[in-house]
């Protein structure tokens, strides 16, 4: 069953799209590389169990695209790519399936680098990382970054300090009300930060003992019941920090908050809620642009990780949300319009638009040494 056809790659935009079928494990994957003119396609690496191939496969092309515009905006010598695994990551996912994954990753030559993503997790990539030398987002003990999502947070924060100095004048949160749903990883972290700068939160989360660990942490903290009921309180920020499609029509409706700000992906559920959101005088800070801390900390592992330095880039998201924020407003256009736009500028004018990015030739070449010199692409120009 592959339920794939030829015609489901018709008028895309990838540059490579590959299936990983490995009969003695069961393996069936797909990784999708949108674009290479910054450098290798970084992105995560999905385990579920898809319906059907043809689910994954557009999956994969969906997300793909999403991280070319997430690292050109994040300011990475990397493009976009995405990768899927087949399967359900309690009963299929074993070590040898995973060895497997990583030799067809490692046959890619360098041109795609993969970390964690949903069902797939830091101890997975240590495994993936025993046959190739592009995993990252490993643990600390094999010289990796480990849990991503603290990065993550502060890079969140960064980006609503900018869309607060935006909205309310000033770049602190300092009274302001945050509301929080999905307290889980990425929010739990955000908490911390916004309490530091005298923010007063509220919060959500489908796990009650999510909840409960931070309010027990915070007393000052308030609960309620679900992302419904958040939404209709009084709120200065809302931070969508959980699952995909957070923002649909409804929500747009009730929404007292006039600034959306969180780690979550892809938060808008159909196309036009940026300017539904715009309409109601709501600002968005555009998802792929705030949550690039955990992509920034991964690939800051193929230099030999340093917590300093990735820190300090993640925290130029608060210019880069700036910068967007100025785009949309001199062009009259939403500011997921501007970030696309800017995205897309930084791509056209990387070292390798127009000339196949060849992998190995301009990449690291172990995983646990810095990068490789400046090569020359075949125009002349450079690779940083």
């Amino acid at each position: 069953m592959t339920g794939v056809r030829a015609e489901d790659l018709s008028g895309t935009d990838h540059e490579q799209v590959v299936r990983c079928h490995d009969r003695s494990t069961g393996l069936v994957a797909y990784v999708a590389i949108h674009d290479t003119s910054l450098g290798p396609a970084l992105g995560g690496t999905r385990f579920l169990p898809y319906p059907s191939e043809h689910a994954a496969l557009t999956d994969a092309l969906r997300l793909a695209r999403a991280m070319s515009y997430k690292n050109a905006l994040a300011g990475l010598a990397h493009g976009g790519g995405k990768a899927v695994i087949v399967g359900s990551p309690a009963s299929d996912k074993t070590p040898e399936l995973l060895r497997a994954y990583g030799r067809f990753v490692e046959a890619l030559g360098g041109r795609y680098v993969t970390a964690c993503d949903v069902g797939t997790y830091v101890a997975d990539m240590d495994v993936v990382s025993e046959t190739t030398r592009w995993a990252t987002g490993r643990s600390p003990e094999r010289g990796g970054a480990g849990d991503s999502s603290v990065l993550t947070a502060f890079g969140v924060f960064h980006g609503m300090r900018a869309a607060a100095l935006h909205r309310f004048g000033s770049p602190s949160l300092a009274g302001r009300r945050v509301g929080i749903a999905g307290v889980g990883k990425v929010g739990r972290h955000l908490v911390d930060l916004l309490l530091d700068d005298d923010a007063e939160v509220v919060i959500t989360d489908v796990d009650p003992k999510a909840v409960a660990s931070v309010t027990a942490a915070h007393p000052e903290v308030r609960a309620v019941p679900d992302a419904a009921t958040l939404v209709r309180q009084p709120l200065d920020v809302y931070s969508p920090n959980a699952l995909g499609g957070a923002l649909d029509v409804d929500t747009v409706a009730v929404l007292t908050a006039t600034v959306v700000c969180g780690g979550a992906n892809n938060q808008l559920a159909h196309p036009g809620i940026d300017e539904a959101l715009a309409g109601r005088g709501v600002l968005y800070a555009p998802d792929y642009v705030v949550n690039a801390g955990g992509v920034i900390q991964v690939a800051d592992e193929l230099r030999g990780f340093s917590m300093e330095r990735a820190r300090a880039k993640a925290a130029d998201i608060y210019e880069t949300v700036v910068q967007v924020l100025a785009e949309a407003d001199a062009r009259g256009i939403t500011p997921a319009a501007a970030a696309d736009l800017l995205a897309e500028a930084r791509m056209a004018g990387g070292p390798w638009a127009g000339a196949l990015y060849p992998g190995l030739a301009a990449a690291s070449r172990q995983h646990r040494e810095p990068l490789a010199e400046p090569v020359s692409d075949p125009a002349g120009k450079q690779v940083p």
